[in-house]
């Protein structure tokens, strides 16, 4: 975004933060359109994934923190589900998810030993060296990178993609970690339960590929939350649309929105238009300028020569060959050295 006030990241997480937007986001992409998460079952994380990494004598903290981390009751246990937003291609991302993810896994697995440790927990020898009780396990951590962007994701979309190339024997042994990746130029092929999130990937859609009749007709004189309006403002990076939402009360509407947003594209256009026609008379008038300074010189340049020439004592006859005036000019000349 070109203005600094505009904060795209925050605007992207208050607009997921919504349980009701969350839910249909992972309901659709991870689990097929099945209503497998509910939005009354949701509750936020702490996104801080940052822990202490210890490994004999080496110890070393990892400052990390995710975009959004909700938890999510599933039958008489949870998953754990992250957002990341991105707005450009990021060549590690599936590095960068993978170290999230296991980061998310070691916070668990250090609260579990705690846990056990405050409560002088009996462990076998097996027990003791891990710090884990043998029937203890993990919650499952699933994350999906969000692409706004017009253009297709040309990074990879998992750690294999990030390896050189490997014999097929050492590939088959290769631990791969894939990330879950939406864009939102390909999103077309989702249907979203929420309204408000099939909204925002249709109009950026639309908006993408400069069909602005189909987002009139899609929104019709809908009124969006101003979030909604921020959303597909920072979607499209179009600063004037996210101030139209922020500034708009009680709701934006889209179509009087674009309307205004081009008229406003013409008007910078006629001002545009207007200094660099400003610009292109002023160079002119410079390039004019300059002509006719040079033949004004050329012309003082020649009318000193006649004044040396005639102070010299040259015929008129002489003088009439090397200036073309008449006989009557060069006299005329004479007559202001006299």
């Amino acid at each position: 975004m070109k203005n600094p006030k505009i904060k795209p990241d925050i605007i992207f997480k208050e607009f997921w933060r919504r349980n009701d937007r969350f839910a249909s986001l992972f309901n659709t992409v991870v689990f097929e359109g099945e209503e497998v998460i509910k939005p009354e079952e949701l509750s936020e994380l702490d996104t801080d994934v940052s822990t202490m990494v210890e490994f004999n004598e080496y110890k070393e903290t990892l400052s990390r923190a995710r975009d959004i981390v909700k938890k999510a009751a599933h039958g008489v246990d949870f998953v754990i589900m992250g957002i990341e937003n991105q707005r450009k291609t990021h060549y590690g991302m599936p590095l960068r998810v993978m170290i999230y993810d296991a980061l998310g896994y070691l916070k668990e697995y250090q609260e579990i030993t705690r846990k056990h440790r405050k409560a002088g927990d009996k462990a076998s020898a097996e027990e003791f060296l891990s710090g884990l009780k043998k029937e203890d396990r993990l919650h499952p951590i699933i994350s999906i990178v969000i692409y706004y962007n017009e253009k297709p994701w040309d990074g990879p979309k998992s750690l294999r993609d990030m390896i050189v190339d490997m014999p097929e024997k050492l590939g088959r042994m290769f631990s791969d970690y894939r990330m879950n990746l939406l864009q939102v130029g390909e999103s077309g092929k989702y249907h979203f339960s929420n309204e408000e999130v099939q909204i925002i990937f249709e109009t950026a859609r639309y908006i993408y590929g400069g069909e602005f009749e189909k987002v009139r007709t899609l929104l019709e004189e809908k009124i969006l939350a101003p979030d909604v309006g921020a959303m597909i403002g920072v979607m499209t990076d179009c600063d004037l649309l996210v101030q139209e939402a922020l500034e708009s009360e009680g709701g934006m509407n889209m179509c009087t929105a674009l309307e205004r947003l081009e008229e406003r594209g013409r008007e910078a256009g006629r001002i545009e238009g207007r200094e660099e026609g400003r610009k292109e008379g002023r160079e002119e008038g410079r390039v004019e300028g300059r002509a006719e300074g040079r033949e004004e010189g050329k012309a003082e340049g020649k009318r000193e020569i006649l004044f040396a020439l005639l102070k010299a004592g040259a015929e008129i006859k002489l003088l009439k060959e090397v200036s073309g005036l008449s006989e009557e000019e060069i006299k005329t000349l004479r007559k202001e050295i006299e």
